[in-house]
């Protein structure tokens, strides 16, 4: 009989109003306590697919300039204004909201460019589709019908797409939020600042530059910047600080030209040999690094190890995820380790580049380096730190190429060039906004979120934060296993709606 030929016995009704609007599942079948209503999270991920579906690579300015107006025309129906701030590369999109003047004001940070893209290494035809899929019993995704949105939506499946999670699936996240929000004629507790950054995952030139012209139009009381993964566990994460970053290169030298193994091999010097040599100086079996005063100023005092060891985390499953039989000892686990600075090299190359190998021996060889930094040592310390070892180790420190002449009188040469340095940031997680925060979102999901005084990467927009001099504060969203700027990026819906769940929860703060 047709339903609508039908009448239902009232608490019949209830029951499947409250199935059909409330109930999702986990893997596991069971319903999650925390969510938006089915019709809120559907409406939620068909905008993210929308939006992710707008290919956000900096070098076309044209759908970079998409991605930008279609999140600003978001905001606008939000009652936000929105501001495109002119640079030398591409705009940034600034949109705010004065709820009260008399209230305090938060700016969030997100970015709207994504990493490049390899097609041929996707399990799927175009990066930029966004595909719903499922995995199967052997751990394989398989492809959904969106149309499997209308009917009960598990919380682990997953949308697959560049910038599906890092960083539009935030994005969405706290515009779903505000919605919701204003359905309930409801208002944030504090005046609301947003800045989109159009080039985060290359070095964000155009807002670094901005920095000094738009002060002003920046400033805050506090600044929440919503990027990177949560805790892998998928609960609530507070991040207070991150890493710094600079990079560089060693090189050492053999002969002025690549020489024939044969004729030459057992007497022309062959630079490898010295660059291994040099970089095994730097770090022993350990990977302990071995420059003296390398870790100098880091002191773990006993209120930060106890929230350092409150992070849960299990190193043995940790390391069969990594697929290593035991971790470096630098520090006694993870975190721990993260709040040290690190060095790693990340390519070597010699002087011949092309696709057969040759019997020669290299003119030079090179190491590009990357130096992850901490707050209580500056990075141009570290730097000057590691030159030190080089000049200890008998070499001939330049930052060119060596000329004729001093490639015939040192016979220890070793080029030394530094990038740019992004120092390192950490919010003491017992300050007031701190302690607001962990006390907001414990009423919210039932249990204290996780809290890391520091993740281990780098968010290029340090000196912004520098410059606000406000108290700030990383929230990761999206799943841990996300692929970030890998092939086959993903955002678990779990996520999604959880994600949700604590943006409304931040818009409920009230700041002193």
């Amino acid at each position: 009989m047709p339903f609508c030929k039908r009448l239902l016995p009232f608490h019949y009704f209830l029951i499947v109003l409250f199935v059909s609007l409330f109930t999702f599942t986990n893997s596991a079948g069971q319903a999650d306590s925390k969510t938006v209503s089915k019709i809120d999270l559907k409406k939620a991920l068909l905008n993210h697919r929308e939006f992710v579906s707008i290919p956000n690579l900096p070098e076309d300015k044209d759908l970079m300039l998409a991605n930008i107006n279609w999140v600003a025309a978001k905001y606008k129906e939000l009652g936000f204004d929105a501001s495109l701030l002119e640079s030398s590369t591409l705009p940034i999109l600034l949109t705010e909201k004065v709820v009260n003047p008399n209230y305090k004001t938060v700016l969030f940070y997100f970015h709207i460019d994504g990493q490049p893209v390899n097609p041929g290494m996707w399990d799927q035809e175009d990066p930029f589709t966004p595909v719903l899929k499922k995995q199967d019993d052997n751990g394989n995704w398989q492809p959904l019908d969106w149309r499997a949105l209308d009917s009960t939506i598990d919380l682990d499946w997953r949308i697959f797409a560049r910038a599906a999670a890092d960083d539009k699936a935030p994005i969405l996240m706290l515009i779903t939020a505000l919605q919701l929000l204003e359905n309930k004629n409801q208002a944030p507790t504090f005046n609301i600042k947003v800045i989109f950054d159009p080039q985060e995952e290359y070095g964000s030139v155009a807002l670094l530059e901005t920095i000094d012209t738009y002060k002003k139009r920046y400033a805050s009381d506090y600044f929440i910047v919503m990027d990177g993964p949560a805790h892998d566990s998928n609960k609530p994460t507070l991040t207070f600080g991150c890493r710094g970053i600079t990079t560089c290169t060693l090189t050492t030298f053999g002969a002025s030209l690549p020489q024939h193994s044969g004729h030459f091999g057992n007497y022309a010097p062959n630079p490898v040999f010295r660059l291994s040599r040099l970089l095994s100086s730097m770090k022993d079996e350990d990977g302990k690094v071995l420059i003296k005063d390398y870790y100098k100023g880091v002191e773990i005092l006993p209120a930060m190890e106890n929230i350092l060891k409150e992070i849960p985390f299990d190193a043995t499953a940790f390391n069969a995820k990594l697929g290593i039989v035991a971790s470096e000892k630098v520090g006694e686990f993870y975190h721990q380790a993260l709040q040290y600075p690190s060095l790693n090299v990340r390519q070597i190359g010699t002087s011949w580049t092309g696709e057969k190998l040759k019997t020669v021996i290299p003119e030079y060889a090179t190491a590009s380096i990357d130096v992850r930094l901490v707050p209580e040592i500056p990075g141009e310390i570290q730097v000057q730190r590691i030159e030190r070892h080089l000049q200890k180790e008998g070499y001939y420190v330049l930052d060119r190429d060596p000329t004729r002449e001093e490639r015939i009188t040192h016979s220890k040469i070793v080029k030394f060039q530094v990038s740019r340095i992004m120092n390192a940031f950490r919010t003491d997680p017992t300050t007031s906004f701190g302690s607001t925060l962990r006390k907001q979102l414990t009423q919210s999901f039932g249990e204290a979120p996780i809290t890391i005084p520091m993740m281990g990467g780098t968010v290029p927009i340090v000196p912004l934060i520098e410059k606000l001099d406000v108290p700030t504060v990383i929230i990761p969203m999206v799943n841990m296993d996300n692929n970030q700027h890998s092939p086959n990026e993903n955002i678990r819906i779990g996520n999604m709606t959880q994600g949700i769940n604590l943006c409304l929860s931040l818009l409920e703060i009230t700041l002193d």
